[in-house]
């Protein structure tokens, strides 16, 4: 029997002892079904390739807990956008006041993250609590505001509300968590935070737009308050479900060292010694003056640790680049997303051709978001079957044409509802696509333990943008809407140059 390729053989001794059997070539018919089993030995000996590990899930109750809370602080953060800005002007203040009250609660989520991360133990049952608590009190301080007919309480609720987005970050970590997920499973559960982001991004919106037209016409619970009354009451609900439902990572848990996740430097590094008494070959070649002295002075020991220390942590040139380009798609992801939901309620209100209310506006929002979700539910199939840095691209050249086609419909004046629903459409797609992919990827190349500082910068990153977007947003007829444009075309373009010039490095494992 002829064979033509050895890699497909599962087990040699037996395609051997058949090639000498004279049976075989006396019966065509029997080598044909012969090569027909070895071929579906071959199909189940691939399958069971794949370590089991790198299919590992969470316990199911804990991850739906970590979805539902990631979308209910998307439909926290955006449920204001349509009414915000009447709210401050109401108040006194005025578009850009508004631009600050929808980006300020990352800063301060940003400035939180370091001290929780001290005290949380590696789990995520305390930042839980944190986010419900913040969100809850946030929220009454920010419904509170027309009663009190104070403008900075609008600002003191959202900085509060800020306290408890710092679950976004541990949303991150949870689903690239090396102890309870996958490697195989961190970008699908990642597209499922991103499904949640699109799902918010329209749900808020199309709330908020609805209960500000309703109106409910009293000092307390009105058109501008109901959205924070409403989003308290359910923080408490959901609230409830976390302490029933929800189960931490046990705290004795480790983290694998799978060799898929060998860096190149650990390549390149001499293996750690055995865990043993017994001294290896090596050692017992050593003399003693090669060797540290047991006395030696504080100085050398705290060189040695720092040493250590250094090459624990040691990133080649490459992954520097790989951190940098994720850190800069993260930004530049929420900073056009958080743009688009911050400008459209003004600029569709100063557009002669528009003349949207809050309600409009939160419609147009909302319908951009839920027209593009089946395409965020189809994103978790094609997950499984197509490259990381494949994704990105393709979300990142999505969002480029529209922003393209946005800035020449500004420069020819042929504006209307329909092409810049397009646009918005395109945006909201191409852009959550494509933030679905920095935290998993990062997690596929470094080492395990470094998962809480990676989703910390990646979350730094994505606050980042989403307050600068939020203030830019709000400022983009000021500054005029084709340079308001043109910066979120050169940001895009940056990051799609670093994918092309880092494209071999980008190369992770599927799903």
């Amino acid at each position: 029997m002829h064979v033509t390729d050895q890699e497909t053989l599962p087990d040699p001794q037996r395609l051997a002892s058949a090639s000498l059997s004279p049976e075989v070539d006396a019966q065509p018919s029997a080598s044909n079904n012969s090569q027909l089993q070895t071929a579906n030995d071959v199909n189940s000996d691939l399958d069971t390739l794949i370590d089991p590990e790198e299919l590992k899930l969470p316990k199911i109750s804990s991850l739906v807990i970590i979805v539902v809370c990631n979308l209910l602080l998307q439909v926290s953060f955006f449920i204001i956008v349509p009414s915000s800005n009447e709210y401050a002007e109401h108040l006194g203040g005025d578009s850009t006041f508004s631009g600050v009250v929808i980006g300020i609660p990352t800063v301060f989520s940003a400035i939180a993250v370091l001290p929780l991360l001290r005290y949380d133990k590696g789990g995520y049952t305390l930042p839980l609590n944190v986010s419900c608590g913040a969100s809850i009190i946030g929220h009454i301080l920010y419904g509170c505001a027309y009663k009190a007919d104070f403008l900075h309480l609008i600002l003191i609720g959202r900085i509060v509300n800020g306290f408890g987005f710092t679950m976004w970050m541990y949303c991150k970590r949870y689903c690239s968590d090396a102890r309870i997920v996958g490697v195989r499973r961190r970008t699908t559960l990642a597209s499922f935070l991103v499904m949640g982001q699109g799902l918010g991004m329209s749900l808020g919106p199309f709330v908020g737009g609805f209960l500000y037209k309703v109106g409910f016409r009293n000092s307390i619970f009105n058109g501008f308050t109901s959205p924070a009354w409403v989003m308290a009451a359910v923080w408490c609900i959901f609230w409830v479900c976390v302490r029933v439902f929800y189960v931490d990572v046990p705290e004795d848990a480790r983290y694998p060292d799978h060799p898929n996740q060998t860096t190149p430097t650990d390549i390149s590094k001499p293996a750690e010694p055995p865990l043993s008494s017994d001294p290896t070959p090596n050692e017992k070649l050593t003399s003693p003056k090669d060797s540290p002295a047991p006395d030696a002075p504080p100085s050398t020991q705290s060189k040695s640790k720092l040493s250590s220390l250094l090459q624990k942590y040691y990133m080649t040139p490459s992954q520097w680049g790989v951190l940098g380009c994720m850190c800069w798609f993260a930004m530049t992801c929420f900073f056009i997303l958080g743009a688009w939901e911050a400008n459209l309620p003004v600029f569709g209100s100063t557009t002669p051709v528009f003349h949207w209310s809050p309600t409009a506006s939160g419609n147009f929002i909302a319908l951009g978001g839920i027209t593009a979700f089946p395409f965020l539910i189809l994103n978790i199939f094609l997950i499984r079957r197509i490259e990381d840095r494949k994704i990105l691209l393709a979300g990142s050249c999505l969002g480029l044409t529209s922003l393209l086609v946005f800035l020449s419909l500004l420069r020819s004046g042929k504006i209307n509802y329909a092409s810049v629903f397009m646009c918005w459409w395109a945006a909201a797609l191409g852009f959550n696509v494509a933030s679905v992919v920095p935290v998993s990827l990062l997690s596929k190349q470094l080492p395990p333990r470094w998962n809480s500082w990676l989703s910390l910068a990646i979350q730094y990153s994505m606050y980042t943008g989403r307050v600068s977007g939020a203030i830019w947003g709000g400022s983009g007829v000021k500054v005029g809407m084709m340079v308001y444009t043109g910066v979120e075309i050169i940001l895009i373009g940056i990051g799609i140059v670093m994918v092309m010039v880092l494209w071999e490095s980008l190369k992770s494992k599927k799903g």
